[in-house]
Order: structure tokens, then C-alpha cells, then sequence
């Protein structure tokens, strides 16, 4: 339901929700845009999520089972066996908090690490050939567009447990 008072916002907003949801499809379907990721997954027999993972602990560090299910946008029960792979091939490790021996974190083993080094450069190649095709003013202005977004969204808070659950069970 909207909290718009202003029907003809809420229409430009739909206008402009159908018209994102479009472009972020074209571009997904775009070859240039998958084949980073898809042959990297491939030529490391790695899934996305997998993939994923070893980039968000690559990243941010050693992360709860429960904030990896987060960031990848699966159950507990979902990322417990994409952990066990990447355990058991040695790109990463499980450790329980001295502090909580129920809480459960895993990080990258320095197998791990060199993966998700390889990872990091396909991905910046990826990017790097994805920025190429803007001129410089179109990169900036892409680049002042998603920091003002993310300046926005900051101020709006994390999303509430009951939104999160709704987004989980659509």
C-alpha cells in the first residue's frame, strides 16, 4: 500500500518502477554483463551463491552463518550446505564465538583468500569493461546517482523484521 497522498506521484513512481525493472533486465540479459561471473563460476566449479560468498568474506572479513544467509539472500539451512562445500575444499573455515558457542562464524582460509583475490580480479575486470563503454560525465553521473541513493537509503534505516520476513516468503 502507498503512503503517497498524490495519486499522480504514485503513477510516476510505477512508471518509473516498470521502467528500472526493464533496464536492470535488458542489462541482465546483456552477454558482456554475465560471462565475468558465469565463466569464473565455471572455470572454478563454484555456484553464484558460492561465488558470492567467497566475495562478501573476502571483503567484509569473517561474517556469522546467519549474516552470509543475509547477504545472499538464502535460509540458514541453505547456506549451512554452501558452507560445508567451501569448508570442505578448503576455501574457508568455521569457528565458534568464545564469547556465544552457539554463534558461528566463518572466514577465509589462505586458500580462500587467494580464490577470492582471483575473484576480485575478474569482477573489477568485468566492471572496469562495463565503465569503459560511459564517457567520463556519464560515469560521474552514474557514480553521483548511487551515492545519493545510498546517502537516501541511509537515512531511511535498516528494513524492519516483518518487512524482511514479507520480502523472504513473495
Amino acid at each position: 500500500m502507498s503512503r503517497n497522498i498524490h495519486p499522480k506521484e504514485d503513477e510516476d513512481i510505477s512508471a518509473d518502477v516498470l521502467k528500472l525493472q526493464q533496464l536492470l533486465l535488458a542489462l541482465g540479459r546483456r552477454r558482456s554483463l554475465r560471462d565475468p561471473i558465469a565463466s569464473t563460476c565455471e572455470q572454478l566449479q563454484f555456484t553464484p551463491p558460492q561465488v558470492h560468498a567467497l566475495l562478501w568474506l573476502g571483503q567484509d572479513g569473517s561474517l556469522t552463518m546467519g549474516e552470509l544467509a543475509r547477504r545472499l539472500g538464502v535460509t540458514e539451512k541453505t547456506v549451512t550446505g554452501l558452507v560445508d562445500r567451501l569448508e570442505r575444499e578448503g576455501h574457508l573455515l568455521r569457528e565458534r564465538s568464545a564469547a556465544d558457542r552457539r554463534v558461528v562464524r566463518c572466514r577465509l582460509t589462505p586458500d580462500g583468500l587467494q580464490t577470492y583475490q582471483r575473484l576480485e580480479r575478474f569482477m573489477t575486470q568485468g566492471m572496469g569493461q562495463l565503465l569503459s563503454i560511459l564517457d567520463g560525465v556519464d560515469r560521474k553521473a552514474l557514480f553521483r546517482i548511487l551515492e545519493k541513493l545510498l546517502r537516501r537509503m541511509d537515512t531511511l534505516g535498516p528494513p524492519s523484521a516483518a518487512t524482511t520476513a514479507r520480502e523472504r516468503s513473495a
